[in-house]
């Protein structure tokens, strides 16, 4: 396994890769089926003002003179609003009133005072669902600028690793619970310093911006401390002194209560050890090229970042071996604290048991994958994983 070269391409699945099957390490498993129907929705969709106005006609062909087929005419406009451009809802209102002007002549009614009314209400549906379509468009125009500005904000806080740092194989995920969002208040940062790779996996309390401006700050802190601090307690207490600070500023319940669980990790060039220190965050677990995986837990876990005027823990370092082969994997707990249907917790240890992966993006991609069908895709906290293999 070790003689893999790495992936050809950054830590994380591109659009449009396979999805590894859970249940196998490195085996394409098969699309989800509701990815299989999504195709076939989307067209009936689109063709559903067509069927409408087919159905209309029918309806008016088969009836008697006095039967009528308006309100099937007034919903195909509608419809085509919010899926339409603007020249295909013009068009299908426009195709509707000239077929009821049309049935109205061949069936000898468009000179009665109802027809004429139900014509009127026709077309006058027709331009307001032209009215509909240009206020959807802004809509969606506005949705992608604010898609745009969240994805660039992302990036900014949280870029991708690179997938290889200080010759240790990178790989980074995250997904937030909330639809639509690209960040929340799950963080991770990895930095190479003179003393070897150093890495963060934190949870910051909260939510909404004022959690997204915290992990701003952390990673700012920690990316700043790794460089120039000698050991990993010392970069510990330089994120308690910033998050001090951030109190601060923040006004309410945020000023009192806010902290940061973390799990801060050191990989010493060449060394083959790993130094881990828990600030009450879930363990880690270390991942062996044989399949099998350990709990990287503390003796003595300190309080969560910002909680520094509660008490008094020293930080202390542990220090295990981290042979070749090797993967550490760092988790929030958006993946611990996954439910199923019956409300039992996502258990990454046994889920992850007796299983071997060529490289972290594989291990990240199987593990979103399972947490997300364990879960029946409704995340109920943000997701975010780091996983770091030494070759």
């Amino acid at each position: 396994m070790d003689d893999e070269g790495p992936y050809a391409r950054a830590g994380g699945r591109l659009p449009g890769d396979p999805v590894p099957d859970p249940g196998l390490g490195d085996v394409p498993g098969p699309v989800p089926r509701e990815a299989r129907r999504t195709p076939y929705s989307r067209s009936f969709v689109h063709l559903l003002p067509v069927l409408l106005i087919v159905v209309a006609i029918v309806y008016d062909s088969l009836t008697p003179r006095y039967f009528t087929a308006g309100p099937l005419y007034t919903a195909a406009p509608l419809v085509a609003a919010p899926i339409y451009s603007r020249r295909g809802t013009t068009l299908t209102g426009a195709a509707v009133v000239v077929v009821v002007i049309v049935l109205q002549y061949t069936k000898g009614v468009a000179h009665y005072i109802d027809s004429m009314t139900e014509l009127v209400t026709i077309a006058t549906v027709a331009g307001l669902a032209v009215l509909v379509n240009s206020f959807v468009r802004r809509t969606d125009e506005r949705l992608a600028t604010a898609r745009e500005i969240a994805e660039a904000a992302q990036r900014a806080v949280l870029p991708e690793p690179a997938e290889r740092i200080g010759g240790f194989e990178i790989a980074a995920c995250y997904e937030a619970a909330q639809a639509g969002a690209f960040i929340g208040g799950d963080l991770y940062a990895v930095q190479d310093s003179p003393r070897g790779v150093r890495l963060i996996v934190g949870d910051v309390r909260g939510k909404g911006m004022g959690a997204v401006a915290a992990v701003a700050v952390v990673i700012g802190a920690f990316r700043e401390a790794a460089e120039q601090e000698a050991t990993l307690e010392a970069v510990a207490q330089r994120l308690e002194r910033a998050l001090a600070r951030e109190g601060t500023r923040r006004e309410g319940l945020d000023a009192f209560e806010g902290f940061t669980t973390a799990v801060l990790a050191e990989l010493p060039h060449g060394d083959g050890v790993l130094r881990v220190l828990n600030r009450g965050h879930p363990p880690p677990l270390l991942l062996h090229a044989d399949g099998t995986l350990d709990h990287v837990s503390a003796r003595e876990y300190a309080l969560p970042l910002g909680m520094g005027e509660l008490g008094v823990w020293p930080d202390r370092a542990e220090e295990i071996r981290f042979p070749g082969g090797s993967t550490l994997l760092l988790y929030t707990d958006g993946l611990s604290e996954a439910r199923d249907a019956r409300g039992e917790f996502y258990e990454p240890r046994t889920r992850l048991a007796g299983r071997v992966f060529r490289h972290p993006v594989e291990l990240l991609d199987t593990l979103a994958e399972d947490v997300r069908r364990h879960s029946g895709g409704g995340m109920a906290d943000d997701m975010a994983l780091l996983a770091v293999r030494r070759p």
